[in-house]
């Protein structure tokens, strides 16, 4: 049987990619999402599929219904940060399997909210899975190398849509390694390019894709400045995200199907089992 997918927004960017991708990769998507954003008589079409919209606040009584119509339905978040650690509850609440593409809230109640329900989850902030394969590998560099680039110079750039406020938490993720693999730097010095003009011009963002990309640039360079190391990874679009969220779906239906003890994984989990699009 196939696997069976809502997505919760598809009114937003990402999310109406992962459902276009779910669609593309043979997924049954559920004509159902939730949002706040109003749209034209409550319908959305995504691959000349009708999703009706409803108002988050309808959301526990829609599901419980929807649930009883597809018993084998995998529900994929790409909401706000804000609505994080709500949802999941109700997810567990319900007993629904996720896939948690959206970022913030508070990861360690997410977690446990996860575990005391023993509901199958597939938690990622990050879920292009290149880019995870590359933050596995630094991961590894780090904790078999630690202090290699000891008094080596750090410069970290950045740049995102200009809707993005924060520093990535990829970024954050890398910086992390450096640090444990003896560089002295601070999140404070991140050059964050947001403005559109500079991205063009400087960072050399395709002007098509200013609304949406992840250009990160890591820069090293020896006590002496002999020696420079540059480390870089640059995303154009929604792609390698949708994907890799529609590959989680796809595990985590094979996790459940299998009856897997275990019930909570991330996306280095997904990478682990290889067998992706």
């Amino acid at each position: 049987r196939r696997s069976i997918t809502m997505v919760n927004s598809c009114t937003g960017k990402m999310g109406k990619s992962v459902a276009e991708a779910a669609v593309s990769a043979g997924l049954q998507l559920v004509p159902v999402s939730f949002s706040a954003i109003e749209v034209p008589d409550g319908k959305l079409n995504i691959c000349d599929r009708d999703i009706h919209i409803h108002d988050p606040s309808e959301s526990e009584r829609i599901l419980r219904s929807i649930a009883k119509d597809y018993p084998d339905m995998i529900v994929v978040d790409y909401t706000v940060p804000d609505a994080v650690n709500a949802n999941a509850e109700l997810y567990c609440k319900l007993g629904l399997p996720f896939v948690m593409g959206t970022t913030g809230g508070n990861r360690q109640l997410l977690n446990k909210t996860v575990q005391d329900a023993n509901v199958y989850a597939v938690i990622s902030p990050q879920m292009g899975k290149q880019v995870v394969a590359f933050l596995a590998a630094m991961e590894i560099m780090a904790e078999k190398f630690p202090g290699a680039f000891a008094g080596y110079k750090l410069e970290v750039m950045e740049s995102h849509q200009a809707t993005k406020l924060d520093v990535s938490g990829t970024a954050k993720a890398v910086i992390s390694c450096f640090q444990k693999l003896g560089v002295s730097f601070d999140l404070n010095e991140v050059n964050l390019v947001r403005d559109p003009e500079e991205q063009l011009a400087i960072v050399g963002v395709p002007e098509e894709h200013l609304g949406g990309h992840a250009f990160h640039n890591y820069h090293l360079t020896s006590p002496d400045e002999t020696v420079s190391f540059e480390f870089q990874h640059n995303v154009c679009g929604r792609s390698i995200y949708a994907e890799g969220t529609v590959d989680a779906a796809m595990f985590l239906h094979t996790k459940i199907r299998s009856g897997a003890d275990k019930k909570l994984y991330d996306m280095i989990d997904v990478l682990r089992e290889g067998n992706m699009r």
